[in-house]
């Protein structure tokens, strides 16, 4: 058996230590008994929601569930509550480690997103494309359904929800990035509050 050059493993990192003990925090995390206490709720097992007013977070990239979950501590980003639920994000949030976030945020991200099947007016859905593919594509490729963006599965979330997000950006409520920012405020003039209802339409459209 090769020698360890004590020397050598002194001279590693030590950020590769600290993420070594992140991975076996994290390892030693019970993922499925904190979904079902905290998320299952609203979000099911799945991570797909089925009530039309809380967003899908299956297969949401790591790095989107993490900073979002971020975002909640912040109040950068608003906490949905819904009268028929005894919390809301931002409590859930407050109750987990480090290390319990980013064991959920492995957890869905491996899970398949199911787009909601709902109402949605095709006129609206195909305004809605071509304000898409001229002002958030960039950020939100594939029509709104890509993870790998890191920005968020847009497409196949409820309308109720998607109106929510839109009106708490629109007010300030909820932070933008720069990029973001400019593109929402040129679409805002150019199509005025009808073209966030289209752009809504076009997402809940993709079924």
């Amino acid at each position: 058996m090769k020698k360890i050059d004590k020397y050598k493993l002194a001279s590693l990192p030590l950020t590769l230590f600290f993420a070594l003990g992140i991975v076996g925090s994290v390892a030693a995390v019970d993922v499925n008994k904190l979904v079902k206490d905290e998320c299952a709720d609203c979000h099911e097992n799945d991570g797909n929601s089925t009530d039309g007013e809380t967003p899908s977070i299956a297969g949401m990239s790591v790095d989107y569930f993490v900073e979002s979950m971020g975002a909640y501590k912040t109040d950068a980003r608003p906490a949905l509550k819904l009268k028929d639920k005894k919390t809301d994000m931002k409590e859930v949030v407050n109750k987990l480690s480090d290390e319990e976030i980013q064991a959920l945020a492995a957890y869905f991200a491996k899970q398949q997103f199911k787009p909601l099947k709902q109402k949605f007016d095709p006129g609206l859905a195909k305004v809605g494309k071509k304000l898409h593919r001229k002002y958030c594509d960039k950020c939100h490729s594939e029509g709104g359904t890509s993870a790998e963006d890191d920005a968020g599965i847009l497409a196949g979330q409820p309308i109720s929800y998607l109106q929510y997000s839109m009106d708490n950006y629109a007010s300030g409520k909820r932070e933008m990035g720069k990029k973001m920012a400019k593109k929402f405020k040129k679409m805002q003039k150019k199509a005025g509050d009808e073209g966030i209802v289209q752009l809504i339409h076009y997402y809940a459209s993709q079924q």
